[in-house]
């Protein structure tokens, strides 16, 4: 299982916020390029980078320091938040970003969704969050009536070759994931899963592992609560 650790940005520093909200911010690092270089250090070969300026208002705040932890940090780093046209998907993919992920406009847009998938293959992920089972959308505002197996089914159907599946209301809580949700995920067969969300304890880990294509951890890592060294080697 591919372990990514995440780094979300805001105003070009590394930050987390708890449940998707603005206003319970922790910035960790002025540097992010560090951050990355650090998880490096540590073993992890995957990063997942969340630009949270753009998933707020659509803002390219965060390129330049997204393109410095591209060029100055080999791992493979997917990038989400505020990717809502093909222009932003062109910009990371010729950055050298290997994926980016759609959220909000994949509900929101689904021909858009099914043609940049034809388009862009692999290198199209989409994210799906969710609060009671249900798809939110808008940085977790607005809760639609879509199922999100449902809807993780009919990504399956058009080829979306990864989906990262988070649960809100076990994000950023250090409480531990939403296990009985990756078990029904593994059940859509031919979908591969990124499981993120509150993942707190080496036993997740384990167990993700027979579920999981993925997992991503967050503050965990960054509260000391999980070493990433060790996650990377339980995934393996």
């Amino acid at each position: 299982m591919k372990i990514f650790p995440a780094i979300d940005l805001r105003d070009g520093k590394a930050v987390r916020l708890f449940q998707g909200d603005y206003d319970q911010m922790t910035v960790y690092s002025e540097d992010p390029v560090d951050v990355a270089r650090s998880f490096k250090e540590a073993g992890a070969s995957y990063l997942h980078l969340v630009d949270l300026d753009g998933a707020k208002d659509g803002a390219l705040v965060n390129f330049d320091t997204i393109k410095r932890i591209v060029d100055e940090v080999d791992m493979f780093v997917e990038v989400g938040g505020g990717i809502r046209d093909e222009e932003r998907i062109r910009q990371y993919l010729d950055l050298g970003v290997e994926r980016v992920i759609l959220g909000t406009i994949a509900v929101r847009d689904r021909d858009f969704l099914e043609k940049m998938v034809q388009k862009y293959g692999e290198r199209i992920a989409v994210g799906v969050d969710a609060r009671d089972g249900f798809v939110a959308v808008s940085g977790w505002k607005e809760v639609t009536d879509i199922d999100g197996l449902e809807f993780c089914r009919y990504l399956r159907d058009i080829g979306v070759s990864q989906v990262i599946y988070t649960d809100i209301s076990r994000d950023g809580g250090l409480s531990g994931t939403n296990m009985e949700v990756y078990k029904q995920l593994q059940k859509i067969e031919g979908l591969n899963v990124t499981a993120s969300g509150g993942i707190s304890f080496e036993e997740e880990i384990t167990a993700l592992k027979d579920v999981c294509d993925a997992a991503i951890l967050g503050k965990a890592i960054y509260s000391g609560k999980l070493d990433l060294a060790r996650a990377v080697q339980l995934g393996e």
